[in-house]
């Protein structure tokens, strides 16, 4: 599993015009399913995520937690994470699940980050052409990979 995660202080998804999540203050994450990964893996990076202490105390330190900030999430399915790029020009995408699988676990995921957080989490649509926005804060970026289970 691979999940890209940017702290945000605001991000929104629309599909077709329409506005299907926005968040403020939070993490705008982009996740990335192997056909590997299981539900030991899924619930690791929830965890993972929640807990991770990447936004400012007083002193300007990144020391605190989502949910110490009282932060929100948007969750974006991205297969394109598993991109092979080792070859030619055209990325190769085998190393993602198939969209039957990944689907089902990325919903999952997104159940198991709601029961971590408290509260519901917003997304976009799994499959769809997607617009995201965001307003990127720091900027802080980083890329999270599990083990398959």
């Amino acid at each position: 599993m691979r999940v890209t995660l940017q702290r945000v202080k605001s991000a929104q998804v629309t599909v077709a015009g329409e506005e299907l999540g926005a968040i403020q203050q939070g993490l705008l994450l982009f996740v990335g399913i192997a056909p590997t990964d299981g539900l030991a893996t899924i619930n690791q990076m929830a965890a993972k995520i929640v807990k991770m202490r990447i936004f400012e105390d007083q002193a300007g330190k990144m020391n605190l937690s989502l949910p110490q900030v009282q932060g929100n999430i948007l969750s974006i399915s991205q297969f394109t994470l598993y991109a092979d790029t080792r070859k030619g020009n055209r990325p190769s995408f085998q190393g993602a699940a198939q969209p039957t699988l990944a689907k089902q676990l990325y919903q999952v995921f997104n159940q198991a980050l709601t029961h971590e957080l408290g509260q519901p989490i917003a997304t976009g649509e799994f499959g769809a052409d997607m617009l995201i926005t965001a307003v990127n804060d720091g900027p802080v970026t980083i890329n999270l990979e599990l083990p398959h289970d």
